[in-house]
């Protein structure tokens, strides 16, 4: 008799990606899929399908001028798949056609979102749906008033794609090959553009913890934060702290460069700081050249870039809560204190546990590929690093190394984007095939020495 596969769910999330960017490369590879009418090599069609799967946005050949309507179209849809995960969409088509969502289902979907409860989940994946495509809409709305009038109907596609890209935290457009660097005065792109990456980035347990504190403000007299959940209180002043911490080192150190900011007004060189510190958070748009920003600046983005936006959401990264978790705890071990606690609450031992392993294992996913890659390329130390960072989060940030990169170092980025959208938990849980057994004997314990 044949031994009957069995998948996990982590694993079908996996290969589920895996087949999307498999899909969208042979789609990408089409002659009508180019500009020109002439076939991109695979090579570039497989980055571009995984960068685009992956919310990444690293691109080695122009997103605006290498593909045709068509191709753009399977890019965009190649997004949308990613940032809402191909699990999300299968199931949305099965609720709109009024097909029944089973156990089987329902336990993919809270692997998929990485909830902790079965409960409500169907209600929640169509919250998702509709939430989502309602700030893509408006947001596509608000940069037609900008693009409409400058490119005419044209206008139409580069905001919807733009919005979709913004929310998804892709970092793709099809305006130009310097991303949104033409519109780094420009308080509407600027604003809309920041404000998706936000709510893209924030997580949609944080939306709805946030709604239901607003409904329920008169009615139970919650108080505006501290009614919420432990979870958005940490996603939240996590996300303030870094967004403003960035956006003041940032004007800082970029103050009296000419290259980027230094030419500014004082409102522009604001404008201008802040939005480094929000595409930082695994968006990938640019309204400065990044290979232009000093050193110190780059350094911080480095961080920014490897810590992300939050859980549950479209962005990449360890995530915040997971950040705040693993210095809550360093400061405990500090005090000597045997609890983590935060905002009044206990962390749990398996919580603080998942935050050591996942910053361990992206650090180690990105220390790899920073190897790898500057044995391959041989570009300066920074400008690799910038690009590994960036592929480990799924920002989509470079320093104009990606379209330097032979296909040995495409194949690095390729797999470096792939395995820092699937994340490390997921990793590790895909390849931990074996049911170990409860010893009821357990080792010894030996005391070793720490720092």
């Amino acid at each position: 008799m044949k031994k009957k596969i069995s998948l996990s769910t982590t694993q079908m999330i996996m290969i589920s990606f895996l087949l999307a960017i498999l899909a969208g490369s042979l789609l990408l590879v089409l002659p009508f899929a180019s500009a020109d009418g002439k076939s991109v090599s695979y090579i570039d069609a497989l980055f571009t399908a995984t960068t685009s799967v992956c919310v990444t946005g690293l691109v080695t050949v122009s997103t605006a001028h290498a593909w045709s309507f068509f191709g753009q179209l399977v890019i965009l849809i190649l997004i949308q798949v990613g940032g809402l995960g191909i699990i999300t969409i299968l199931s949305g088509l099965m609720i709109s056609f009024n097909k029944k969502i089973g156990l089987g289902d329902r336990i993919l979907l809270q692997d998929a979102f990485n909830l902790n409860s079965l409960s409500g989940i169907v209600q929640f994946l169509r919250k998702v749906l509709i939430g989502t495509f309602i700030v893509e809409g408006v947001g596509a709305l608000l940069y037609m008033t900008v693009f409409v009038p400058e490119y005419g109907v044209k206008g139409i596609w580069m905001s919807i794609f733009n919005a979709i890209s913004a929310f998804c935290n892709a970092g793709m457009d099809v305006i130009g090959d310097d991303s949104l660097c033409g519109y780094v005065l420009h308080p509407m792109i600027n604003f809309v553009t920041s404000m998706l990456i936000i709510l893209g980035g924030i997580g949609y347990i944080v939306w709805w913890d946030v709604l239901r504190v607003v409904k329920n403000f008169k009615k139970q007299k919650l108080k505006c934060f501290g009614g919420l959940t432990l979870h958005s209180k940490i996603a939240l002043s996590a996300t303030a702290i870094l967004l403003l911490t960035g956006g003041i080192l940032f004007f800082l150190f970029e103050y009296h460069n000419p290259e980027t900011i230094g030419g500014f007004s004082l409102p522009g060189k604001l404008q201008a700081a802040m939005f480094q510190s929000v595409t930082t958070r695994t968006a990938g748009f640019a309204t400065v050249p990044q290979q232009s920003l000093s050193d110190a600046s780059a350094i911080v983005s480095l961080l920014l870039m490897f810590i992300g936006g939050s859980p549950v959401g479209t962005a990449g990264g360890v995530k915040t809560v997971t950040i705040a978790v693993l210095l809550i705890s360093a400061f405990a071990v500090i005090r000597n204190n045997e609890e983590t606690v935060l905002f009044r609450r206990r962390i749990s031992k398996q919580a603080v546990g998942k935050a050591v392993a996942v910053v361990s294992i992206s650090f180690l996913i990105a220390f790899v590929s920073t190897v790898l890659l500057a044995a391959i390329s041989g570009a300066p130390a920074l400008d690799v690093m910038y690009e590994t960072f960036s592929a480990t989060a799924t920002v989509g940030l470079s320093r104009n190394l990606t379209g330097t990169l032979n296909v040995w170092g495409k194949l690095v980025i390729i797999v470096t984007m792939y395995l820092g959208r699937v994340g490390p938990i997921s990793l590790v849980i895909a390849f931990n095939t074996k049911k170990k057994k409860q010893n009821i004997i357990k080792n010894p314990t030996e005391e070793i020495s720490i720092g």
